[in-house]
């Protein structure tokens, strides 16, 4: 996942005017108290831990190792725990007494880059980082089911812990969906995620409505007819398709999308010959589209099909194969989840917990929780501050920028985010939030 909206550190001053949905039934502060102490014991351990799953990174639907320590972990604290949901997912169930369910999602998987933190526990695997804080999302969920247990008498209801794979393919969700996650476990009234970011620790950020981007993959391939380099004229040259595509593809940008929408439209990669002096018989580029709405999504995807099919034809080539790789639509998070929520955790957590109103546009990244969004769970998913504010103030009085989530420099303050983090999450849960009533 990517960096949360830095825009929210501007709003500071707003906050939620809702109320919790209903009644507390326990003390708030008391029970920060109580977790914050929690917390302090098991810090320690739960810093290993991090480190551990830090030099042990592993990629999509390989989590194998990242997993068991997960299930053993929850097992330990008492929860009826699945593995092998959707591959390499976990699912813990705690229930206790009558209640609203909650589903709590963590995201497992690393990245396929090296790193270059030079930190003393950095990755052991030459090409795999956690560079997106899927780490510290994992042991922050080992303490959130934590925090619940301790806080048992606080609260009643049923909890769902979620760990997830393959988040940065798009495909872990929906894996988990479809391997049964809303039936062959209590299904959730409301679901909860969050992300770590290069924002400060402490903060909390809280986006009503639209949250991320929807993100949509595509390989277009061209089909041209090879030849010799010194005789173009007997080629259908698929090399000048791509590179026009390249080109006039953009104009749906320029000249098609809404000025004031958000559309992106990336080509990421152009694949064609092997040497200079032959003209190959196939190019493939693969298109990246991203949005925050449907109108924009099938703009943006009619536009590059339509362009695709143009270039084709003006070489008199056949019509290019255009397949779709994967993707994801947008997390919205919902209206009551968010208000309530800020209103309950402002007096908690203090100013870092910013509310962001429907109207600023969300982060220009994606994430697959839209997955359990659209599949009809009330979601509310969380910005998580992660960069010490000392080591922020220090890295920009040096004319340096704080590395973002993807650098191989990326390296959160794992303590701060997984402190702010878990008492979000957990003091949610305890303090009541609920999605607004069904019609």
């Amino acid at each position: 996942m990517r960096t949360f909206l830095a825009a929210g550190l501007g709003l500071l001053a707003l906050a939620a005017a809702s109320a919790p949905l209903h009644a507390q039934t326990t003390d708030p502060a008391a029970a920060k108290a109580r977790l914050d102490a929690m917390l302090d014991k098991e810090m320690p351990g739960l810093i290993a831990t991090y480190q551990d799953l830090h030099a042990h990174p592993e990629l999509a639907m390989q989590e194998v190792r990242t997993a068991a320590i997960l299930a053993a972990r929850l097992k330990k604290l008492g929860y009826t725990v699945t593995e092998k949901v959707g591959g390499t997912g976990v699912v813990a169930v705690l229930r206790n007494g009558d209640g609203p369910t909650v589903l709590v999602r963590a995201d497992m998987d690393a990245l396929p880059m090296a790193e270059k933190t030079g930190l003393p526990f950095s990755s052991k695997a030459p090409n795999a980082m956690h560079a997106c804080g899927h780490d510290v999302h994992v042991t922050w969920l080992i303490a959130v089911a934590q925090g619940l247990v301790t806080l048992k008498d606080q609260w009643q209801g049923t909890v769902v812990l979620m760990g997830q794979p393959a988040e940065e393919a798009l495909g872990g969700a929906k894996a988990m969906l479809d391997d049964g996650l809303l039936t062959r476990f209590p299904r959730p009234d409301y679901g909860l995620a969050a992300h770590v970011s290069n924002l400060p620790t402490g903060s909390v950020f809280i986006k009503e409505g639209a949250s991320s981007s929807a993100s949509d993959s595509y390989a277009i391939t061209f089909h041209g007819r090879g030849a010799h380099g010194s005789m173009p004229s007997e080629s259908i040259d698929p090399v000048v398709m791509g590179a026009r595509f390249v080109t006039d593809v953009q104009t749906v940008i320029s000249r098609e999308r809404e000025a004031g929408t958000f559309g992106v439209l990336t080509v990421g990669a152009f694949q064609a010959g092997t040497v200079p002096n032959i003209i190959p018989d196939e190019a493939l580029v693969k298109v990246n589209l991203r949005s925050n709405d449907e109108s924009t999504r099938n703009l943006l995807k009619d536009g590059m099909t339509r362009t695709a099919k143009a270039v084709a034809a003006m070489s008199r080539a056949g019509e290019p194969t255009i397949a779709y790789m994967g993707g994801t639509g947008a997390v919205i998070n919902e209206a009551a989840l968010a208000r309530s929520t800020s209103a309950l955790l402002k007096p908690l957590l203090g100013p870092g917990v910013v509310y962001i109103p429907a109207s600023v546009p969300p982060m220009s990244g994606s994430e697959d929780w839209s997955e359990v969004v659209n599949a009809g769970v009330p979601s509310l998913y969380l910005g998580i501050g992660g960069y010490d504010p000392k080591v922020i103030a220090g890295l920009k009085a040096v004319g340096k920028p704080v590395p973002v989530n993807h650098s191989p420099l990326f390296a959160p303050d794992a303590e701060g985010a997984i402190r702010t983090a878990t008492q979000a999450i957990v003091l949610s849960i305890v303090g009541g939030v609920r999605p607004a009533p069904k019609p």
